[in-house]
């Protein structure tokens, strides 16, 4: 329930994220899921625009017929791939709903849209704000690069799962590959020359001595390390991708040179700097002021929901980073725990995708003042 009377449909909402659930929308896979949204958003009346990304792989964007509004909601319906395909749909216990992406982000994508759908059927007015749900974030960022080479928006609410937590800082985001080589010989002589795998794990060994000396609130993840298939041999290339996720002020351009200046100086002697080393993304955090036209407004919201305002810091890496670099204020806010995301047994609490269709409502009503 809203001040302002609006009720969101639950029963509506409920079905809504149960058939988002089951169905499977990996990244570069999404096109079941924006058919099936983009139908949903058309029987409510609601006029959804398509925004093609690539071939077969498109953007559902609703926007004021006409008009780029202020803010816009934002929602990535990609997940990550399943981990078990004959297990990703979606299973009920009480108030769980338990399925691949129901927490990152389809709890908070399916609020979205029940607020705008609610906020359609019970008002006579046009939408005053624009609702994209993008294809690509667990990847690329893909579908959010493509909506921002048409449209500009000056604010943004993104439901990533901050646990209902408004999140007006963003942590940084460094994504670094490693590529060692060495000589393909027999296993019996791994000592007698140049080893891709010891000197990967002796470039990994410098660099994190590093973070954990000189950057401790730095969070990194070594990731994907492979070596070529040797058999009973000695690899001759081994390959790690790294993430990193810097607190919202870090200075990433500065971190970024230490680290290349680390592995230089741990690459052994013959590998050549250029071929063993890659920055693949660089994104700068962000930290707004508990102050302005839309922290204004979420406060006033809460307040009416008898919910404490408490903003934080969201600490991984997501769309939001890309708004930022292109001048947008985004502020993280949705339902579900981070923690789940991209787990087994990943679940969103239905009671709180349903707080956050009201609280997202309820935002919606008071952008018509």
């Amino acid at each position: 329930m809203v001040q302002s009377g609006l009720h969101i449909n639950r029963q509506r909402l409920r079905d809504l994220l149960r058939g988002m659930i089951d169905i499977y929308s990996p990244s570069g896979k999404e096109g079941e899921l924006v058919s099936f949204l983009e139908d949903r958003m058309g029987q409510a009346g609601m006029g959804v625009e398509r925004l093609p990304v690539e071939e077969d792989r498109d953007n559902v964007l609703l926007r004021p017929k006409g008009l780029e509004p202020e803010l816009v909601f934002l929602g990535h319906v990609d997940t990550v791939a399943a981990f078990d395909y004959d297990q990703y749909k979606c299973e009920e216990s009480g108030d769980e709903m338990a399925g691949l992406g129901a927490a990152d982000m389809k709890g908070g994508c399916a609020a979205m849209v029940e607020a705008f759908t609610a906020f359609v059927e019970l008002t006579d007015r046009e939408v005053p704000a624009a609702l994209a749900l993008v294809v690509g974030e667990e990847e690329s960022g893909d579908g959010t690069s493509a909506l921002l080479e048409d449209h500009r928006f000056s604010w943004a609410v993104v439901a990533e799962p901050t646990n209902l937590l408004p999140c007006l800082s963003h942590y940084g985001y460094i994504e670094m590959e490693l590529r060692t080589t060495g000589r393909r010989v027999h296993a019996s002589l791994a000592n007698r020359g140049p080893n891709a795998v010891r000197s990967m794990l002796q470039v990994l060994m410098g660099l994190t001595s590093h973070l954990e000396a000189s950057h401790r609130d730095v969070i990194y993840n070594i990731r994907d390390m492979n070596s070529s298939h040797a058999g009973f041999a000695v690899p001759d290339r081994c390959d790690v991708a790294i993430d990193l996720h810097l607190p919202p002020q870090s200075p990433v351009g500065e971190i970024a040179a230490e680290l290349e200046d680390v592995v230089s100086r741990t690459l052994p002697r013959g590998l050549d700097l250029r071929d063993a080393f890659e920055f693949c993304t660089l994104q700068g955090g962000y930290a707004l002021p508990d102050k302005g036209w839309l922290p204004d407004l979420l406060r006033a919201t809460y307040g009416r929901h008898g919910l404490p305002w408490s903003p934080g810091a969201f600490p991984s890496h997501s769309d939001a980073n890309l708004l930022w670099a292109e001048g947008i204020r985004p502020v993280m806010l949705g339902p579900g725990q981070l923690e789940k995301a991209h787990t087994q047994d990943e679940s969103v609490s239905f009671s709180q995708v349903a707080l956050a269709a009201d609280l997202y409502l309820d935002l919606l009503h008071s952008l018509r003042g």
